[in-house]
């Protein structure tokens, strides 16, 4: 009787179980060609697994095998498992048009890492191994004369590898990737005449690359080079495996998890690539415990060993490549972070993957919003730029269907409008000085800028040698520093001082990377993305602990700050903020720091009335009954003096809080009595300052924003 079954699980079910050494679904499957010999795998997702076959039970019989047999693979655990299997008869006819057998009692573990022995079988007999036969291109001399019949089978084997390349070639950066594969397809004929390939399949990789760089990728070609040329068959299913060991520590506990993985692919059929992320292994690879992994690594056989780590210092590099090669055969692979040509290029490639152009105008938001992403330090590399085609083809999408009579040269073309909604938000005017002008109580940051301005112009029209224009902006949080800076980069991307005139804020422990030797390249990374702009550095003294302490990464990453600041001082602004007194002693400490940053801005505290200013400022922008001002100008005149000196009072941040808190007020309460328009009250302002951080008590003087004023 010729029969299909399924079997379905809980989605909740599967979900607890996603981090066992094998699926669920990957078990099921190979517990269903383990009952059924002439077993075909018709269909199988997360959740479920359907084959057809050729066998002597009837429906009733044969959905009772696969339910006594999920019993004893998983017990009690199987009884929240929501499983139903089902079974339906088929027709010869519809038998037929399924799919290639998989083999009888087919392991679960070959399931799992790669295909069936079945398909292996069937590839084998399906295709060749390359032959030496003659062939134009690359390859051409490294095969020797053939016969004619083994010349197709040969030029398809070479054809896929070239494609393969091709695919490589045009890949962004990744130089040393490129040069290795191009190494693998060179070397592949000549190990495989002499039959040494066992040389080849036992090395194992280094790449040090940064998340976002593409390793996920460059392995999945590696994998297909691999198999294409014919030095190993590569599992088809799951060619990469990627994994990471957890935290260093003094057990074997770490390695586990990635040796069960060993021994299960040992009963696969097919190769596989393992990517090992040994980050948290980095300072910690000359230990008796990893060197142990390392010798059982050697002596797996399906496995290639991939180990990954981020973007490190050229000797740390250089350690963690001895420390691999003391046990293991060893090729380095180096994938430094991303240019801005190079992340150009893969754009524009993907749009044209969605068959657009970009006109010089979109190309302008498209490289706004990138800046934006790479702003705060978290950025993706590819997978941001990713996202970012994708939302700008999206828009595109959206101005279509406002925009019908197009031609269809245009229809192909993303230009400036249609590219907008991906910039919203981010501000792209150039007013600067009009900018500083529209700030409360700025009148004497105005004047200070002003002159740091004019000294910078006269010290670059006068032809001599540029000036370090860095600065400290120094004063209390919520005055306006970091809203300054970014009017200071306008200013000087109007005046021509910079060239590109964005933004980058960042935090001074942003620059600190995990591991011993990721901190100055981090930097620097950081550093190159803000050429030709603003670097904006909040609580810069974070870096800087004046405690002698030779392994703490903030006094690396201020090393590398300072020759970053020299080395590009004509076209790069850093700007360092945080308290007085702090910044004082940090560039105390530091000679070399002090004398970098000629330019200090000084930030005083608003006073009661503007601190009622702002707030006037920024709900003048919505609508509010005009009630709520005469409170809001009575509750800022009752703030303590000594609340608004003390160091911990957040200033134009707080004002900006408080309206925020007030909005949202108004929105609850506009939505519960069903009103379309939000209109704020006094009522709203109450309530707002009536909240626990809000609140202070003029008779006790408890803080503004330290907690719920004393009953």
């Amino acid at each position: 009787m010729k029969l299909e079954l399924t079997v379905n699980f809980g989605g909740d079910w599967i979900l607890k179980h996603r981090n066992d050494d094998i699926l669920p679904i990957d078990r099921t499957v190979a517990i269903l060609c383990g009952l059924f010999p002439t077993a075909k795998i018709v269909d199988t997702s997360f959740v479920s697994a359907t084959i057809a076959a050729d066998t002597e039970l009837d429906e009733s019989g044969a959905t009772a095998a696969v339910n006594g047999k999920l019993v004893d693979e998983y017990g009690s655990a199987l009884d929240d498992s929501g499983v139903a299997v089902t079974a339906r008869i088929l027709t010869d006819e519809q038998f037929d048009v399924i799919g290639g057998e998989a083999s009888t009692g087919e392991s679960a573990a070959t399931v799992a890492f790669g295909m069936s022995q079945a398909q292996e079988s069937e590839r084998a007999e399906t295709q060749s191994e390359p032959h030496p036969v003659p062939h134009g291109g690359a390859y051409s001399r490294f095969f020797g004369n053939g016969q004619d019949a083994e010349r197709a089978d040969g030029e398809s084997k070479r054809s896929s590898v070239d494609e393969i390349l091709g695919e490589v070639d045009r890949l962004a950066g990744s130089s040393e990737f490129k040069a290795l594969c191009h190494e693998i397809a060179e070397v592949a004929p000549v190990l495989i005449k002499n039959k040494t390939t066992d040389a080849f399949v036992s090395r194992c990789y280094l790449f040090v690359v940064n998340d976002g760089c593409g390793l996920s990728d460059d392995l999945a070609l590696l994998a297909r080079l691999i198999d294409a040329t014919g030095i190993k068959k590569m599992a088809t299913a799951r060619p990469v495996v990627e994994c990471a060991l957890g935290p260093a520590k003094e057990d074997d506990e770490p390695f586990e998890s990635v040796v069960r993985m060993l021994k299960m692919a040992e009963m696969s059929a097919a190769g596989q690539i393992l990517s090992i992320d040994i980050s948290e292994w980095l300072n910690s690879t000359d230990s008796r415990y990893f060197k142990n992994f390392l010798k059982q690594l050697s002596k797996q056989s399906m496995m290639i060993p991939v180990f990954n780590v981020p973007y490190v210092d050229k000797y740390v590099q250089d350690r963690l490549y001895r420390s691999l090669n003391d046990i293991l055969f060893v090729r380095s692979v180096v994938v430094p972070p991303y240019t801005r040509d190079e992340l150009e290029q893969y754009a524009e490639r993907t749009f044209a993957h969605y068959g657009y152009t970009l006109t010089k105008a979109a190309w302008q938001a498209f490289f706004a919003r990138i800046d934006d992403e790479r702003a705060d330090g978290r950025f993706y590399g590819l997978d941001t730029v990713v996202k970012v085609v994708k939302e700008l083809v999206y828009a595109k999408q959206l101005y279509d269907v406002k925009h019908k009579n197009q031609t269809d040269a245009e229809a192909r073309r993303i230009n400036g409008k249609a590219a907008e909604p991906i910039c919203a938000g981010i501000d792209t005017s150039e007013y600067g000085v009009q900018s500083l002008k529209r700030l409360v109580g700025s009148e004497r940051i105005e004047q200070r800028v002003n002159e740091i301005v004019a000294q910078i112009e006269l010290a670059v029209k006068s032809g001599k040698e540029r000036p370090c224009i860095h600065m400290q902006f120094v004063g209390n949080p919520g005055t306006g520093k970091t809203t300054v800076a970014r009017i200071v980069g306008k200013i000087l991307k109007e005046r021509g001082i910079l060239s590109v005139g964005n933004f980058f804020e960042h935090s001074g422990r942003d620059f600190c990377g995990r591991y011993i030797g990721e901190t100055a390249p981090k930097t620097s990374g950081m550093c190159r993305d803000a050429y030709g702009s603003v670097m904006f550095i909040d609580e810069a003294y974070s870096l800087y602990r004046g405690d002698g302490n030779d392994r703490d990464f903030g006094r690396e990453a201020l090393d590398t700050l300072i020759a970053e600041m020299e080395n590009h001082r004509s076209d790069f602004v850093v700007i360092m903020a945080g308290y007085t007194d702090d910044m004082k002693k940090m560039t105390e400490g530091n000679a070399g720091l002090a004398s970098r940053m000629p330019y200090t801005v000084e930030f005083p505290n608003f006073d009661k009335e503007q601190l009622f200013e702002i707030f006037k400022s920024m709900s003048s922008k919505f609508d509010c009954d005009a009630d709520m001002y005469a409170d809001a100008q009575n509750y800022f005149n009752a703030i303590p003096d000594d609340v608004l000196a003390s160091k911990e009072f957040s200033n134009a941040r707080f004002v900006r809080n408080l309206f925020e808190r007030t909005w949202a007020k108004a929105s609850m309460r506009c939505q519960l009595n069903g009103l379309s328009k939000v209109v704020m009250t006094k009522n709203d302002f109450t309530s707002a300052i009536n909240d626990g951080e809000f609140k202070f008590d003029t008779k006790k003087k408890n803080r503004i924003g330290f907690g719920v004023a004393a009953e």
